[in-house]
């Protein structure tokens, strides 16, 4: 029985890394999701996500990778790039009533996929050709 309760409090997967993203003016603190199971669960189930915090999706090549809402709380800005960092589309203020529609950047050339509070692209006047400068 003890060990059924420890397994319980143990966190289904280990804490994320954080790293720091510059984009213009604006600096995120992101976690990163650089695995399948990390990149699935995303911000799902999560209540809020506050100014200046984001989550970076990181995958193995570059692609034309989709995202939708699916048990999300909050609306979010979803920032595509390419390898170099450029942004190369941007989904603004996408709301968790979308689901089950799929985002998608305009181009097929995504290796990198940043979400953060909705307004936030505007807020600071990011807009595609901006770059993602990782600290």
């Amino acid at each position: 029985a003890l060990a059924a309760a420890a397994l319980l409090y143990t966190p289904s997967m280990p804490a994320s890394t954080i790293t720091q993203i510059i984009i213009g003016s604006a600096r995120v603190q992101a976690e990163v999701a650089d695995t399948p199971a990390e990149r699935m669960q995303g911000l799902s189930g999560r209540q809020v996500l506050n100014e200046g915090e984001g989550m970076l999706f990181i995958f193995e090549e570059e692609g034309n990778w989709g995202f939708w809402m699916k048990d999300m709380f909050f609306p979010i800005d979803i920032l595509w790039a390419a390898s170099d960092g450029t942004v190369i589309s941007i989904a603004h203020d996408v709301s968790p009533n979308t689901y089950p529609q799929a985002f998608y950047p305009t181009e097929p050339t995504a290796l990198y996929v940043l979400e953060v509070p909705a307004g936030f692209a505007k807020k600071h006047s990011i807009a595609e050709g901006e770059y993602l400068e990782f600290r």
